[in-house]
């Protein structure tokens, strides 16, 4: 029988799915997403970054690859490995990309592996977020596993109204260290400290 937190994660799974039957501007929210994470001090100081390609409801995220490209930055791209794991290839173009096990196109096998301790911030892929930053993502554990000791900058685009004052966590889940929405960038770290969730000047 299901634990009651998991059951709480499905729930929210499927809330996440009649949202986007909403007839939400997907086209608009991941402009917003898009152009607010590029503004980013802490982007513009990274030399390496590992994104997420964005598939299905997901922010397009592959449009962020030319234009980091052309700021001279290293942008690597997550591999998935057996048990659930996954490591970073460094991006070398469209025509290196091959789907991977779940049709999300990966680096292939000729692009270099990107040590995860190079890479200065990652971006987190989700269905949802809450207001300390914990995501809920779509079960696999994958980033999990990875972010696990990470001591790099970690940031997760999400749509404002899928953002939620506190989702359902266990002992494994790794928050991130900046939430961004259309409007706002929301750090958790400095609402920890505050006792109250502020928002990040931009």
């Amino acid at each position: 029988m299901p634990s009651t937190i998991t059951a709480e994660k499905a729930a929210l799974r499927a809330s996440v799915k009649e949202f986007y039957n909403t007839g939400i501007d997907r086209r608009k929210s991941d402009h917003l997403l898009l152009e607010r994470f590029l503004s980013l001090p802490q982007v513009e100081a990274a030399l390496s970054l590992l994104l997420f390609y964005g598939t299905g409801t997901e922010p397009d995220t592959g449009a962020l690859l030319e234009p980091l490209l052309a700021l001279g930055k290293t942008v690597a791209l997550p591999r998935c490995l057996p048990g659930r794991r996954m490591e970073a290839r460094v991006y070398r173009g469209k025509e290196h990309l091959t789907p991977g096990p779940f049709g999300i196109p990966e680096p292939d096998m000729t692009c270099p592996i990107l040590a995860r301790d190079a890479a200065a911030l990652i971006l987190v892929p989700n269905l949802l977020c809450d207001r300390r930053g914990y995501r809920l993502g779509q079960g696999g554990g994958y980033y999990d596993r990875y972010l696990a000791g990470f001591q790099g900058f970690t940031v997760a685009l999400c749509r404002d109204a899928l953002l939620r004052d506190e989702i359902p966590t266990q002992p494994h889940d790794v928050p991130v260290q900046l939430v961004v929405t259309e409007t706002r960038s929301l750090s958790p770290d400095r609402a920890e400290r505050s006792g109250a969730f502020a928002p990040l000047p931009m």
